[in-house]
């Protein structure tokens, strides 16, 4: 595992871009000085493998910048996609010592590490991590239970409006904007990786994708900008409510 040097405003917690929103979102200026004595830092890049399946993972994170993928696969080769890492998103578990699925870099990643047992120390300590913590993981839950239903009930189309709808928000809170108005955002996700993650052919995303930006749902740049004028109308094609819908 290679760690490579990181831009110097990101050795400041205080400065990091996810920190309104990261495990230590609750901390104080103690217990940020704490996490600063065990933090260090990792990057991937594209398609590189963070950790197998099964292995042991001696450290926790929370993704800086980059989307990385989480896949599970059966005993005869198939692969699922289960779940996406975005910046802020949490990834291991303390009190266990392997993880359950491949994490994979989809775009060249940057992670904001914690050895294991020192954080596991420090939730001990301080309640403000844990309780973050306890809030990331059932806002996790909500999210599974929603993507069950996505992949149960939804229709093609509402899928494809879904994910984007997921991708818009989330990039809106990290930049603190609210979701109205005209989003742009970039793609993490191939059309191929759309499809796995979806449960679709690529054939059926492309499909989808360019009937939305025929219907004006959304505008594209190039293959991954996506702009979306009416972020109201996209949550209507996913079949959510404008005040309701996906957690972020």
């Amino acid at each position: 595992m290679t760690l490579h040097e990181v831009p110097t405003l990101l050795h400041r917690c205080g400065d990091c871009p996810i920190r309104h929103r990261a495990v230590c979102a609750r901390c104080d200026s103690d217990e940020l000085a704490t996490l600063e004595q065990i933090k260090y830092y990792r990057s991937y890049q594209a398609g590189q493998t963070v950790i197998w399946s099964g292995d042991k993972m001696d450290f926790v994170a929370s993704v800086v910048t980059g989307i990385a993928t989480l896949t599970q696969t059966m005993e005869d080769g198939r692969r699922q996609m289960v779940g996406l890492l975005l910046p802020s998103d949490f990834v291991g578990r303390p009190g266990r010592q392997t993880v359950a699925y491949d994490v994979t870099a989809t775009t060249d990643l940057l992670m904001c590490c914690f050895r294991r047992k020192p954080f596991e120390d420090m939730m001990q300590k301080t309640p403000h991590v844990g309780q973050r913590l306890l809030e990331m993981t059932l806002d996790e839950l909500d999210a599974a239970r929603e993507w069950m239903l996505l992949l149960g009930r939804k229709t093609a189309r509402e899928k494809i409006a879904s994910l984007l709808a997921i991708i818009a928000r989330r990039d809106a809170a990290l930049k603190l904007r609210d979701a109205k108005g005209p989003l742009t955002f970039d793609l993490p996700l191939t059309r191929e990786e759309m499809a796995d993650y979806l449960g679709l052919t690529l054939e059926t995303v492309s499909r989808q994708v360019s009937a939305l930006k025929r219907d004006g749902v959304i505008s594209l740049e190039g293959k991954r900008h996506v702009i979306v004028n009416d972020f109201a109308r996209l949550l209507e094609e996913a079949g959510d409510d404008s005040d309701g819908g996906l957690p972020v």
